[in-house]
This record gives structure tokens, sequence and C-alpha cells, in this order.
């Protein structure tokens, strides 16, 4: 399933999408940024909370296919263009993260 099709079946709200036909390949949930690089898997959509410019670094570095943050947070204008220019899809869930997860079981 690509990004824009998981988009679309969880009715996630687009934060920015520079390359939605990216495949997602299961998910990984986290906070702790150095346990993301060290354990989310490349084409994984990531669960977070957290929304500074270190998610768009540990995105890019592990290579997920998108970062999905949960619990309605958002991205301020400067980092959603840092994301775009770095190529890393953003959704946004107003769902706590364990139902956001939910959402993923049997599309990812």
């Amino acid at each position: 399933m690509t990004v824009d099709e998981l988009c679309k079946a969880c009715s996630f709200e687009i934060i920015c999408m520079p390359d939605g036909e990216k495949n997602v390949s299961g998910a990984y949930i986290g906070d702790l940024l150095s346990w993301v690089m060290g354990r989310a898997n490349e084409d994984n959509a990531w669960i977070t909370i957290m929304s500074n410019v270190n998610v768009i670094a540990v995105a890019s570095l592990s290579d997920v296919a998108c970062v999905i943050l949960a619990e309605g947070v958002s991205l301020d204008d400067a980092l959603r263009e840092t994301a775009i220019q770095k190529g890393i899809n953003v959704l946004s869930s107003p769902l706590p993260a364990f139902e956001t997860a939910q959402q993923l079981i049997g599309k990812v």
C-alpha cells in the first residue's frame, strides 16, 4: 500500500506528502528518537507525538515511508517546509498512538 492509499483508507490529515507513491510496509510507534533510528524499518509508517526538527531528521535517516503524528499533533509552517524539502511524508491522526496503530492493521 502506498502512503497516499493509506492516508485515504485511514482518513489521516495530510500535513505534507511530497512522495505519496512511497510504499508502506509495517509500522513503528515511538517517541525516543534514538530508539526509532535503531529500530524503525525502512518503509515503516512511524507513529509519534513529537513534532520538532529532529523528527524530520530521524525520518530521513531511517527512510520511513511516512510520519504519522498522533493526537492531532501538527507541524508549524517552517517545519512543514523542511519536511517537504527532505521528501518526508507527514500525516496527522486525531487519535492516540495505539488507536492510530490499530487503524493500520490489515493495511500495511
